[in-house]
């Protein structure tokens, strides 16, 4: 019997003027899971992310959380309602410090999600904990990374949509990224992560989708795209 899902995406499209980005996209995430979106650049993943949080307001199609429908609402509210997004661009406040960046994602805790604490943020990195009164602006891109997922966690979500965390890190750093996500998920949390580097997202997810020209192709676990190298080929592996 397949567990219950906590976020179900059905049916989603979206377009970008008259440009036709996702083609009924569906998913779901069970709580407490990692499921990995993979795809080639311009598949639609990070469009996918985008329009569950509401940056880009779907054509049609559904969003719900534990049977809530989100869909079309507004970022804010989709973040009030327990989905935090963590982006490819980090988009920290530059001109002001690491603590006071932190203290702006800070929401009252929830009864049916774990609650987080600044003190926890920096337990996990403890480098953001030394430059906790440094201009975010100074910080490298790995420590940037950093500070966007604790900021994205004090909400208090019950998923988390993270897109790219990996790209252009160190490899010592990666390795520190990877063990929050997941940390996070043994906390309870569900994550839905867009990750271009395959054996990471390999190593983390329970299970994966595939996305090629705005749609799913594969659904499965890890071990079931590790044996279908037609799919990776046609749409993973860079010909």
């Amino acid at each position: 019997m397949a567990t219950p899902a906590l976020l179900e995406v059905e049916d989603l499209n979206a377009h970008y003027d008259k440009s036709h980005i996702l083609h009924g996209v569906s998913m779901r995430i069970a709580s407490g899971e990692i499921v990995s979106l993979l795809g080639r650049n311009g598949s639609g993943r990070s469009t996918t992310l985008k329009t569950i949080m509401g940056l880009v307001k779907p054509t049609s199609g559904h969003v719900r959380l534990d049977g809530r429908d989100l869909a079309g609402e507004r970022a804010f509210r989709i973040a009030r309602a327990g989905i935090a997004y963590v982006p490819e661009e980090r988009e920290i406040f530059a001109n002001i410090t690491v603590e006071e960046n932190m203290r702006i994602g800070v929401q009252p805790a929830r009864t049916e999600a774990p609650a987080w604490t600044v003190g926890q943020m920096y337990d996990f990195f403890p480098q953001l904990k030394q430059r906790r009164d440094t201009a975010a602006g100074m910080l490298s891109g790995g420590e940037q990374q950093m500070l966007t997922m604790c900021r994205a966690l004090l909400g208090n979500p019950r998923v988390i949509l993270i897109d790219e965390p990996t790209e252009g890190l160190a490899p010592k750093i990666v390795e520190v990224v990877t063990d929050m996500i997941r940390e996070i998920c043994r906390k309870g949390v569900s994550v839905l992560l867009v990750e271009q580097k395959l054996t990471i997202a390999m190593r983390v997810s329970a299970r994966v989708y595939v996305m090629g020209h705005g749609e799913i192709v594969f659904e499965g676990t890890p071990d079931s795209l590790r044996g279908a190298p037609e799919v990776r080929r046609e749409w993973l592996e860079v010909s």
